[in-house]
This record gives structure tokens, C-alpha cells and sequence, in this order.
């Protein structure tokens, strides 16, 4: 895989796991509602600050893995390949209706205020940590520090994230009432968790 094949593939498959609505987008949503735009791109930014912390801190740690250890990063990418066929399987078997509906409550404050709760949210969730750490290395190409690119790869989630987030803030209402039909939902996870299997498979048969 070259540079470019891995920014495109990455971003792709990034842009949808932003796009599918989550706790990030309850939250947006939400403080844009009932504390205005301001606020709602402070909560953004706290978010797109925790999704670089856990990416830096996955590629660093992936990067570590690969110098000090064929066999342990042999290790980290089936469990990562199987976590991600997983993730995939359930938003197959089960799409959700519906998302998160317990972040939908409005914590109030200064635009520091939303900032650090977007933050804390992102950074508090495991999930997020898991992801990066099964998803990054796949994207690294042969013969790249797998630490700096993969720090790269964590810059590319966030600026798509502020992106989605801006979208959402600019048109609160109608999209807000779009990302919570239930067939919308459905549909955003049955895509997203084929392409999480499809990366999976790909890791698990992928040579370095």
C-alpha cells in the first residue's frame, strides 16, 4: 500500500465512522440545541484534542510494539483484525435505531466548560482507545515510522471530525431530526460495520 492508497483508504473509512451517528454526535447536537454554536464547536474541538491524544498514544505504542517485537505486533493485529470483524458482525446483526440518548442532557457553563466535557467524554471512553489501536497499523504503509504516520492518520479522524461537527452545528435542526430516523441509523451501521469487517479481514491476511 502506498502513501496515498493509505490516506484515501484510511479517510474513507474515517469519514464513516464519523458520519455514523455516536456519543460525539449526541453531544454536538446537543450542547448546539441548547447552548448555541459557540459552545457546540468548543465541545467539537475537546472531542477532535481526545481522538488525537488516543491516536498519538496508539501509533506510539503500535510503533514501540513493531520495533521491540515482531511476535507481540503479530499479537496486537489479530486482536485487533478480530475486534474490528466483531464490531462489524454486531452493527450487521444488530443495527441500532437509535443513539445514545443518556448524553442528550445539557451540562450548561462557558465555552472552556463544553470544551474540557468533550474532551473528558472522548477521553473517558475505552472505545475509542480500542478502535485506534486495532485500526491504525493497517494503515501504515510498508517502510513509514508507524509512530509519525500514524500520528498523521489520527490528525486526518480529527479534521473530518471538526468538519462533521461544523456541518451538524450549521444546520442543528434539520440534521438532528435526519440522524435520529430510525432507518438512517440503521442503514449508517449496516455500512459501517461491512467496512469494519472488510478492514478486519484485510488485517488479519495482510504480510508485513
Amino acid at each position: 500500500m502506498t502513501t496515498l492508497q493509505a490516506l484515501l483508504a484510511f479517510g474513507f473509512a474515517a469519514l464513516l465512522l464519523t458520519i455514523t451517528p455516536g456519543l460525539d454526535t449526541a453531544l454536538v447536537l446537543r450542547t448546539a440545541a441548547s447552548e448555541g454554536p459557540r459552545r457546540a464547536l468548543a465541545a467539537a474541538l475537546g472531542i477532535g484534542i481526545g481522538c488525537l491524544v488516543w491516536g498519538v498514544a496508539a501509533a506510539c505504542g503500535a510503533g514501540a510494539l513493531l520495533t521491540a517485537s515482531a511476535l507481540a505486533y503479530t499479537a496486537l493485529k489479530w486482536a485487533g483484525a478480530a475486534y474490528l470483524v466483531w464490531i462489524g458482525s454486531q452493527m450487521l446483526i444488530r443495527p441500532r435505531s437509535s443513539f445514545e440518548p443518556g448524553v442528550l442532557t445539557s451540562a450548561g457553563g462557558s465555552a472552556f466548560a463544553a470544551l474540557r466535557r468533550g474532551l473528558l467524554t472522548n477521553l473517558l471512553n475505552p472505545k475509542v482507545g480500542v478502535f485506534y489501536i486495532s485500526f491504525l497499523p493497517q494503515f501504515v504503509p510498508a517502510g513509514a515510522d508507524p509512530a509519525s504516520f500514524g500520528a498523521l492518520l489520527a490528525g486526518l479522524h480529527v479534521i473530518l471530525g471538526l468538519i462533521w461537527a461544523g456541518l451538524l452545528i450549521a444546520a442543528t435542526v434539520p440534521l438532528a431530526g435526519l440522524l435520529r430516523e430510525a432507518s438512517v441509523i440503521r442503514g449508517l451501521d449496516r455500512i459501517t460495520g461491512s467496512v469494519f469487517i472488510a478492514f478486519g479481514l484485510r488485517l488479519a491476511l495482510e504480510r508485513r
